[in-house]
């Protein structure tokens, strides 16, 4: 994965490099998706997905934060189509997104019914609050649209008295799921057997 520069800071902390490459594994985005992120902030998504996908349209509801996503932007060596939107989710997303990124949880219900209307294929959404990803999960399964939740911490060595310790980052919890008729037509959520045989690794 290619370097993300972050220069300008927004005083919300980037989503960290680790998560944006299990996150970017998970969107497996291409040169003709169309990808639509809520909550762009500093820009640390918005780039890695820039960098894969055709198109990216990036909402943010503060201004200041979309100051910051545009600066980080220039900062790096991103060629692509890029539209940053100062607006609200879900009034603000486009209609024809591939790949859906939810950095937060504000009114992730409506925007998951978005999702749902307008067939997105590929949806994750990061949560780091326990009480949030369980009401999340339920959000996704109600709405027949849940493929997994992946929970992961990341902790990071320094070094202690000659000798190597750990910091540990607080856990992430990652729902993926999709909203393509493809999906749907194959029978929506997967087994019993398969959710079990699936599950987090």
């Amino acid at each position: 994965m290619s370097r993300v520069s972050l220069p300008h800071d927004a005083k919300a902390g980037p989503t960290k490099p680790e998560v944006r490459a299990v996150l970017a594994s998970k969107l497996a985005l291409t040169g003709s998706d169309h990808f639509a992120e809520v909550g762009s902030c500093t820009g640390a998504v918005t780039i890695t997905a820039a960098r894969r996908a055709g198109r990216v349209t990036a909402l943010e509801r503060k201004g200041n934060r979309l100051d910051v996503t545009r600066k980080n932007l220039a900062a790096n060596d991103v060629d692509a189509d890029i539209e940053l939107r100062e607006a609200e989710a879900p009034e603000g997303l486009p209609d024809d997104a591939d790949a859906l990124f939810l950095g937060g949880s504000r009114n992730y219900e409506a925007i998951l019914d978005h999702a749902v209307e307008t067939g997105v294929d590929r949806i994750v959404m990061n949560v780091s609050r326990l009480e949030v990803a369980g009401a999340a999960t339920e959000a996704f399964r109600e709405r027949d649209i849940l493929e997994e939740v992946v929970q992961f911490q990341v902790s990071h060595g320094y070094e202690l008295a000659g000798a190597t310790s750990f910091d540990s980052e607080n856990p992430v919890y990652m729902l993926v799921g999709s909203a393509s008729e493809d999906v749907a037509a194959d029978g929506g959520s997967p087994t019993e057997t398969e959710a079990t045989d699936g599950g987090q690794r």
